[in-house]
């Protein structure tokens, strides 16, 4: 028996744009951004005849389980393959061609995370990224969280896998090499982006530990890894650790800072990438009470967490904008989503309209938009609607020809084409 793939119905409208003038902040002006919708660019499925491995689906059986698509990728390889990591533990590999109908499995270390959903839907396989050199070396580094007992001893993994010997479609799962262990307090705000620089490195999104409002201060704690972007060298080793600290890191050498931080004030980023072409750091931080935002990263940043929500003070603590905490660059409110999936800058060829916006989407609304940014003013420019409905989006990624696609929580697998 096979299950049918996932389907929905993708509408564009004129209701509901986010950042429509009567939640404008003072921060940004929102009468110079267009928020028209942008009609001439539709979702289409991107593998209408792709089905998942009846063992995932629950068809086998008879159980429905949740698919939970939470990254895509190309390896960077020249081979044209498409990845789909799921977050209880699996990472699928298809031809990336219309007509693909199979589906093989990459990786599955679904015995060695921790993934209890819908309970805590926040831990389990959390992040994935292909090394740079990946067709010569065959090395991948993966982010989950461990199979704890006890909750002392919650930790987020991230290990490196190596490609089997005798098959490229199969990853050996006894290759790991944990790179950094490092501890969460609670089950949420894990945030799990991996992703390399065009400088080699591998850049990871932490989110603050969890609960909620910060309660340990860890975003503005430079002594702590929870509430950061780090930046580490996994080709080198420094003295008792499996990777190397960058000495260019903009905390290195200070007693009060982890040299492993590359910007901090974070929440809980919800996918970040850079831009194949600038090579500018975007992430979608995911909001507490009232805002969501997106954020451009750079170096040495304070993204304001938890003084700041959105561009908006936060809390009876907070702070009013200040020269030291970076705002950013566009930012909506839970009147209209409540929950970002932050995704990547597009440079594909299917929708040239799109050129040089960042896609992104609410994993609540089931909505995406394409915002476009001047990156010299940090000014946007324009936020277009060009999904108004849909099901829970949960990431967005790049293939190796640079086209973005996105995924539902059913499994759905969506990319964008002229009308």
């Amino acid at each position: 028996m096979r299950n049918s793939p996932v389907k929905f119905v993708a509408t564009i409208v004129c209701l509901g744009a986010m950042g429509v003038a009567s939640l404008a902040s003072a921060e940004i002006d929102r009468s110079k951004v267009d928020q028209s919708p942008l009609k001439s660019v539709k979702v289409v499925e991107a593998f209408p005849n792709l089905f998942w491995p009846d063992d995932v689906t629950g068809v086998d059986e008879g159980k429905p389980k949740e698919l939970r698509p939470l990254v895509i990728t190309g390896a960077g390889d020249g081979s044209g393959r498409l990845f789909i990591a799921t977050q209880p533990g699996r990472i699928h590999v298809i031809e990336n061609k219309p007509d693909a109908e199979e589906m093989g499995t990459f990786l599955d270390i679904t015995d060695r995370l921790h993934y209890k959903a819908p309970a805590e839907n926040e831990e389990g396989f959390l992040g994935l990224a292909f090394h740079p050199k990946f067709k010569e070396n065959g090395e991948f580094f993966v982010y989950y969280t461990n199979d704890y007992k006890d909750e002392k001893d919650r930790k987020s993994i991230i290990s490196r896998f190596r490609v089997s010997k005798d098959d490229p479609n199969k990853a050996d799962p006894a290759s790991e090499e944990i790179i950094m262990e490092i501890p969460q307090p609670y089950w949420n705000h894990n945030g799990g982006t991996l992703v390399f620089g065009p400088d080699g490195y591998l850049y990871v999104g932490l989110g603050d530990g969890g609960s909620g409002r910060d309660p340990h201060g860890n975003g503005q704690n430079l002594n702590t890894l929870l509430g950061k972007i780090l930046r580490i060298d996994v080709d080198n080793k420094d003295p008792g650790l499996n990777y190397a600290i960058p000495k260019d890191n903009p905390f290195v050498g200070r007693k009060d800072a982890r040299g492993e931080n590359w910007a901090y004030g974070i929440r809980n980023i919800w996918r970040m990438a850079f831009d194949r072409k600038t090579g500018t750091l975007w992430a979608g931080e995911v909001g507490q009470d009232l805002w969501e935002e997106i954020d451009i990263i750079e170096k040495g940043g304070n993204y304001g967490w938890n003084l700041r929500e959105g561009t908006h003070k936060f809390g009876d603590k907070g702070s009013d904008p200040r020269a030291d905490l970076i705002e950013p660059v566009w930012d909506y409110h839970h009147d209209l989503g409540k929950s970002i999936t932050g995704g990547n800058v597009y440079r594909g060829k299917s929708a040239p309209e799109l050129e040089g916006a960042f896609m992104y989407g609410d994993l609540a609304t089931g909505q995406v938009y394409a915002l476009w940014v001047d990156e010299a003013t940090k000014q946007a420019t324009a936020n277009r609607l060009v999904l108004e409905k849909g099901t829970p989006i949960f990431t967005f990624g790049e293939d190796d020809n640079g086209e973005t696609y996105f995924s539902t929580q059913e499994g759905g697998i969506y990319k964008f084409e002229s009308q």
